[in-house]
């Protein structure tokens, strides 16, 4: 193993710091290491350290780096003006808006150099940033007073009867709508601009669902950001039916029905180019409705193979396999484990205009221009089966079945593939091969597997290491070896990575997610095992003999490359 080595990164006024000898190195190190722990900022962490007070800071900031220097001791808070930043921001970031000119915005900060803070305020605004030195203790003061101001403001007017004209219903015009209401400023309500940021900040952080959750006595919001639940914010408990009702009637669900689960979409336009739609659950609770709001976000189906995580030579497997003319290609794994994204990936690869593709979904998460995308109605009749029926009466070259649930589905779907036909579809399994010990248990006959299925990927989402903060750390040789490294790897070339915690990441210390893939191409050898009614421990064998990768030995490649911690591959991955 090669040794750890301190690598804490530096904020730049640190770096400062150390150059004009205001602190050695060693003590700069410290006080980030600790700020990162601590998940303050680094400023904050010096002022507790009491290497500095907040007025030396501030001079010597404003000093070094040339920005003007203010005391805020004699600066008004009501006298600042209203929503020139978001309260999060500044409760986040520890900046607050003191004045804007033209297109410049004036932000108070105590630490100019944080180029995160910075770019957040100019992207949320669209301003130009000027930040003036201001001492952090008592810029802290003055944050959590405008906090309290807004929250205040909000409680006073949720009672006000609020529309969510930005929300446009699938298929109506938002502005249409609204003119013909009559409610041309209905959007400078309080409760409209907090639901509104509320789903700005899910996308604007790559959140993937929105849990809106009513208790006796408080309304929670929470984040599903990198398979991870975060709590974001209270907000009082007087406005949870207003946003469950108009988040409803957007989503064309029944505002009177409380009493069942309900399902729709929504649509949140954010320019002419862009839109990003919602898929809506609504569910009965002690306390009222909880929702849950699952982002759709088309551009995830064309971030391309190479991004999902694919090690070459699962890659050209995959890519050979949807390639041929006809066969089934599954792709298994929990809920939440990223099968829809890869194939859509792929249905974006066959996507051509001498391709007729078909998809049969419950229901269709992301919109794909120039495929017939079908949402299966259970209640209507419109089964995924009696969708696979219509399909083979369209002439397609390609189908994708959302979930293969019952014996009918997979006898038609095997079918289709056996008929000239390329099937791409699910199933909720563990690993590759019990996914055909899964087919056989359903009834399928064995034969009729063995001649179809051509390729199976079992995956996770790992938690990716955040490349700004992540630092190499030692693990004792018996933890690797009981992880699943062989000795041969313990070989001294390559270092082991753990978690901290920065700006960047939110000091989770972890930032988007990877794939861990097991990508296992039906051979020949393989299809006899099949037709001899084989088990899932003698298919997992032969793959084994064959070089296949199964899900832990696939994560710890993963580790090997630094892209994730052990910590992590363990928690998703069973050995």
């Amino acid at each position: 193993m090669v040794a750890a080595t301190n690598t804490t990164s530096l904020s730049a006024l640190a770096r400062t710091l150390v150059q004009q000898g205001k602190l050695i190195e060693q003590e700069a190190e410290a006080i980030q290491s600790q700020a990162n722990s601590s998940a303050v900022s680094f400023v904050s962490q010096l002022i507790l350290s009491r290497k500095m007070t907040a007025l030396d800071v501030a001079q010597f900031a404003s000093h070094t780096f040339g920005f003007p220097l203010l005391d805020l001791s004699a600066l008004d808070i009501e006298h600042i003006p209203d929503g020139l930043l978001p309260v999060k921001l500044m409760q986040e970031r520890r900046v607050l808006g003191l004045y804007k000119r033209g297109t410049r915005l004036f932000v108070a900060m105590s630490d100019p150099t944080n180029a995160q803070a910075l770019d957040e305020i100019k992207f949320q605004t669209s301003m130009l940033v000027d930040p003036v030195v201001v001492e952090d203790d008592k810029l802290a003061k003055l944050v959590e007073k405008a906090g309290e101001s807004a929250s205040d403001k909000l409680d006073e007017l949720v009672g006000e009867d609020v529309d969510m004209d930005m929300l446009e219903a699938e298929g109506e015009g938002g502005a249409a709508a609204q003119d013909e209401s009559g409610a041309g400023d209905v959007d400078d309500a309080p409760v409209v601009k907090y639901l509104q940021k509320v789903l700005l900040d899910a996308i604007n952080s790559g959140v993937s669902d929105i849990h809106f959750e009513p208790f006796e006595k408080f309304y929670r919001i929470r984040y599903r950001l990198d398979g991870v639940l975060y709590e974001v914010a209270k907000p009082p408990l007087a406005i949870k039916d207003k946003i469950a009702s108009r988040i409803k009637v957007i989503s064309k669900l029944d505002i009177s029905e409380k009493r069942i689960p309900q399902d729709g979409r929504m649509k949140l336009v954010l320019s002419k180019a862009r839109a990003i739609d919602f898929r809506v659950s609504t569910l009965p609770t002690l306390w009222g409705e909880k929702i849950v709001m699952r982002i759709l976000d088309p551009t995830s189906a064309q971030l391309g193979v190479d991004a999902l995580g694919y090690e070459p030579a699962q890659k050209e497997a995959l890519l050979h396999a949807v390639a041929r003319p006809y066969g089934m290609v599954l792709v298994t794994g929990p809920t939440g484990s990223g099968k829809t994204v890869s194939l859509y990936t792929c249905l974006n690869i066959l996507n051509l205009p001498g391709t007729n593709i078909s998809t049969a979904e419950d229901p269709a998460e992301i919109n794909l221009p120039g495929v017939n995308q079908v949402n299966v109605n259970e209640k209507a009749g419109l089964t995924f089966a009696a969708a696979l029926r219509a399909f083979l009466r369209q002439d397609p070259d390609v189908i994708m079945v959302g979930e293969i649930r019952d014996l009918e589905t997979a006898d038609i779907s095997i079918k289709a593939a056996q008929t000239g036909h390329m099937v791409l579809s699910t199933l909720h399994t563990n690993d590759a091969p019990t996914t055909l010990t899964r087919l056989m248990n359903m009834g399928v006959a064995p034969f009729n597997i063995a001649s179809s299925v051509i390729l199976i990927t079992a995956q996770r989402l790992a938690r990716r290491l955040c490349s700004h903060c992540k630092k190499p750390i030692d693990i004792p040789k018996e933890a690797l070896l009981r992880a699943g490294f062989k000795e041969e790897d313990l070989d001294g070339t390559w270092q082991p990575y753990g978690h901290v915690g920065c700006e960047t990441c939110k000091n989770t210390g972890y930032k988007g997610r990877v794939g861990i893939y097991q990508v296992m191409p039906i051979t020949d050898e393989i299809s006899r095992i099949i037709m001899k009614n084989g088990t899932a421990i003698d298919i997992a064998d032969q793959a084994k003999i064959e070089g296949v990768k199964d899900l832990r030995q696939s994560g710890l490649l993963k580790v090997k490359q630094g892209l994730t911690s052990l910590e992590e591959v363990e928690a998703v991955t069973n050995e």
